[in-house]
């Protein structure tokens, strides 16, 4: 049998209690036996709540409604000059530019809370409001858009431009050839945010086709937002605050400026600036040495950057159109001849271009592509300007401000047309900036013995400068937005404007003083 053996005794691992877990021990546990340490968990620290901030909106609300009650408190009363609704009108428009230059809000809304207060208050009747919506001014648009939209789906105006641009042989001839063929959009396309987006596919393709000249590609991106926005005076409906000007002028001194007169003076000095414009770019932006390399472009390949066909004879579809656009264009200048307004032959256009058979675009195609909010703002800004004119509002601010008297007009000229182009730093809208400063600038005019309808052009005139930042502008922001090549960048902007500004001030002064009143624009 194996032996027996004794059972081993092994002594127990050491076991604290809870006291000992609560401190540690300082006695010294027996050898073998195994040593465990304990500690208190570490207390929790309250941390303090964060400190609620309040809103910057709510900040900007806040400054803006006791800005606005300050000024309600500050204004005279009528023994001063200053009717009652003049009061109310002057607080209105106040809100109106505050909400335009720091509000979020659409402009449009802006401008429609704006009359309605005016309506509500009892400034204007609902007819005036009403009435605008559906004036002719509104109408002309409406009638121009439909035309533009009709001549737009034929490819036409693409097919103009490229033939014309195909023809360079060097990069100064090329920026030259550009600004013709932009120029000539003005005659036939309404607003600039709708040639920006015509004449976009061809940047597109000479930028790929120019994708070795980088620094060239970067001068187009300004050339031609510049030359949309500077042509675009060409003629009256070039632009919105171009019909907010002669509403006005209409309203207030009883004539506005029609087509045919727009195009006489504003036509003229389209060409000049944006010529001048183009060469200014190529001077800041391509070196000497590429401005004089020859330059081979294939019209074939922007067509087909562009999406539209350049060689053959002209189709069934661009014929008809281009007959129609001359049609409208020749009634339109001859307006002295039949008296018919300039809506109505708009409209007479509108409906050649969408008549079955004949037409070129369908109706519900056309008023598709009407910017209505555009419309509905321009319309609520023209009511703005007439309600500052009609209720005594800007005669009272004006001789206030400025007092009165008459004097050389080359130095209040020459203060009318720097506000007016540096205007763009503060409202972005152009049709906005009109409705501000024309109903100011109308009895400012008279009360300084100077012709209204002069001073309102040349101011007009030079509120067409809006190039300094992308968001100037709705031309600028479309080419700056672009990435499938490149463009142009802030300082490129910024460097342009710090020289195209002061030349445009000189450039209308000039033509304020010696051109316009060779073509019966004079100042007095």
């Amino acid at each position: 049998m194996p032996a027996k053996t004794e059972p081993v005794t092994r002594p127990l691992a050491w076991q604290p209690n809870r006291a000992q877990c609560e401190q540690p021990t300082t006695e010294l546990p027996a050898q073998g036996q195994l040593t465990r340490y304990a500690t208190a968990p570490r207390p929790r620290v309250p941390q303090p709540e964060p400190q609620r901030k309040i809103p910057r909106a709510a900040i900007g609300l806040t400054v803006a409604v006791l800005a606005l009650i300050t000024l309600a408190l500050l204004l005279p009363g009528a023994d001063s000059g200053l009717p009652g609704a003049g009061r109310i009108t002057l607080v209105v428009f106040a809100a109106a530019v505050l909400a335009w230059m720091f509000s979020p809000l659409d402009d449009t809304y802006i401008g429609l809370c704006a009359v309605f207060a005016l309506v509500a208050t009892g400034v204007l009747s609902a007819d005036e409001l009403f009435g605008a919506l559906g004036g002719e001014t509104i109408w002309l648009l409406i009638a121009a858009f439909v035309l533009a939209a009709g001549l737009s789906s034929t490819g036409l105006p693409t097919r103009v431009a490229v033939l014309l641009i195909a023809r360079a042989r060097s990069v100064r001839g090329l920026a030259h050839l550009i600004t013709a063929a932009l120029v000539l959009t003005a005659f036939a396309v309404p607003a600039t945010s709708g040639r920006a987006a015509l004449a976009l596919p061809v940047f597109l393709g000479l930028a790929k086709a120019l994708r070795d000249r980088e620094k060239v590609v970067r001068a187009l991106a300004v050339l031609f937002p510049a030359v949309i926005l500077l042509s675009a005076v060409a003629t009256v409906v070039g632009a919105g605050a171009h019909l907010i000007t002669s509403q006005i002028l209409a309203n207030t001194v009883g004539t506005g400026i029609g087509y045919g007169q727009w195009l006489l003076l504003g036509a003229p000095f389209a060409i000049v600036s944006s010529h001048l414009a183009a060469e200014l770019v190529l001077l800041l932006m391509v070196p000497r040495a590429q401005r004089r390399l020859r330059l081979t472009l294939s019209a074939e390949q922007l067509a087909t950057e562009a999406g539209t066909a350049v060689r053959g004879p002209l189709t069934s579809a661009q014929r008809r159109a281009s007959g129609i656009l001359a049609i409208v264009v020749g009634l339109w200048c001859t307006e002295f001849l039949h008296g018919m307004s300039p809506a109505l032959i708009a409209l007479f256009g509108g409906l050649l271009i969408t008549a079955p058979k004949l037409g070129t675009v369908g109706m519900s195609g056309a008023l598709g592509s009407i910017p209505w909010s555009l419309l509905l703002f321009m319309a609520s800004t023209a009511v703005l300007g007439g309600a500052l004119a009609s209720s005594g509002a800007a005669g009272w601010l004006t001789a206030t401000v400025f007092g009165t008297g008459g004097g050389s007009p080359v130095p209040f000229l020459l203060g009318v047309i720097v506000v007016s182009a540096a205007a763009h730093l503060v409202l972005q809208s152009r049709s906005a900036r009109s409705s501000v400063l024309v109903p100011l600038l109308v009895p400012l005019a008279v009360s300084a013995g100077l012709n209204p309808i002069a001073i309102a052009f040349a101011s007009t005139v030079a509120a067409g400068f809006c190039h300094t930042l992308p968001s100037s502008a709705k031309p600028v922001a479309m080419f700056g937005a672009v990435t499938e090549v490149p463009t142009y960048r802030r300082t490129d902007l910024l460097r342009f404007s710090a020289i195209a500004g002061p030349l445009l001030v000189l450039l209308v002064l000039g033509f304020a003083l010696y051109v316009w009143p060779l073509l019966g624009l004079s100042l007095r």
